[in-house]
């Protein structure tokens, strides 16, 4: 089932301008804008990490990796 969903991994910032201006400016990657006032990083071949922000930010102490699905309930249910 997850297996067809284009899974992306993803992480917060307490600033997206200050993220723009770093991972745009600083490392010279080529930004997008994505939904919701979010920037979408491309990596090396189709590979794209979402930056959101969020007001009490805290850097992860782990990593995050997002299956979007049609249905999260019908997912839980055939995952369970």
């Amino acid at each position: 089932m997850l297996d067809k969903s284009e899974a992306f991994s993803s992480f917060s910032v307490n600033d997206i301008q200050k993220a723009r201006e770093f991972y745009g400016r600083t490392l010279e990657l080529d930004l997008s804008n994505g939904p919701e006032g979010t920037l979408v990083v491309p990596l090396s071949g189709d590979t794209k990490v979402l930056m959101y922000p969020k007001p009490n930010h805290q850097p992860a102490t782990f990593t995050v990796l997002n299956f979007p699905v049609d249905s999260v309930e019908k997912a839980v249910d055939e995952l369970s």
